[in-house]
């Protein structure tokens, strides 16, 4: 098993197994926020029932160990990359004209995303799971809102244009991320055949763009005024 770790193409795997994880995360998570605009009960239903409950920390805690390897990975695979090229990267990237732009930026589309991903558990993780986990039923009395209550948490936020703004930046980058991501850990998983690559590569996109549509939905949802 050590050539998972020490190997390029064991790292690849890791990498693309625990990427393909995210994205299932990405799917289920941006179906649950678009809840939200059919009815903010039911998604506070759903906010409750993923509370502080056991189940809720072992999926939390293996979510963020999918997250954790993915990025160590990618820096790694991508040092790599980098070392190996050395002083021939401009002869490299003139030979790679069909190579698509996201591919050849991952590692910066993923920085990007790792970013925003920390203001996002700031505003929502904190604010909720985590203020359950330490004060139990006591939030109020700690001067918490009920942790419960997602709904209020997204209509905060998302009626402030700056942050829907920035919101929808980062879910651009993770659309490029997807659209070459998804077909590619496909490809090292052994789909790469001639018949098979070409439709995985459709579907990196259709795929890419409902996530990031449903994402995108929530904030449109809330700036045009409907959820005030």
């Amino acid at each position: 098993m050590s050539w998972l770790i020490n190997s390029s193409i064991g790292r690849k795997l890791i990498m693309s197994i625990s990427g393909l994880f995210l994205v299932l995360f990405l799917m289920f998570h941006s179906l649950m926020n678009f809840v939200v605009i059919i009815s903010a009960d039911a998604y506070n239903a759903i906010a409750a029932a993923l509370g502080a409950n056991w189940y809720a920390l072992i999926g939390t805690g293996i979510l963020a160990l999918g997250f954790i390897i993915h990025i160590i990975y990618a820096s790694v695979l991508t040092l790599q990359n980098q070392k190996a090229r050395g002083s021939n990267k401009y002869a490299v990237a003139k030979s790679q004209k069909t190579v698509t732009w996201a591919s050849k930026n991952m590692f910066i589309l993923g920085t990007i995303i790792f970013g925003f991903l920390v203001l996002h558990l700031i505003n929502f993780w904190s604010k909720m799971q985590l203020v359950e986990l330490m004060h139990g039923h006591n939030y109020a009395a700690a001067g918490f809102h009920d942790p419960t209550d997602g709904a209020y948490f997204i209509r905060e936020l998302f009626t402030q244009p700056l942050y829907s703004i920035i919101y929808i930046v980062w879910l651009v980058a993770i659309w490029f991320h997807l659209t070459h991501g998804f077909w590619s850990a496909m490809q090292t998983l052994g789909w790469n055949n001639r018949i098979w690559l070409p439709r995985l590569k459709t579907l990196s996109y259709v795929v890419a763009t409902i996530i990031c549509l449903l994402f995108i939905s929530v904030p449109v949802y809330y700036l045009l005024g409907f959820g005030a």
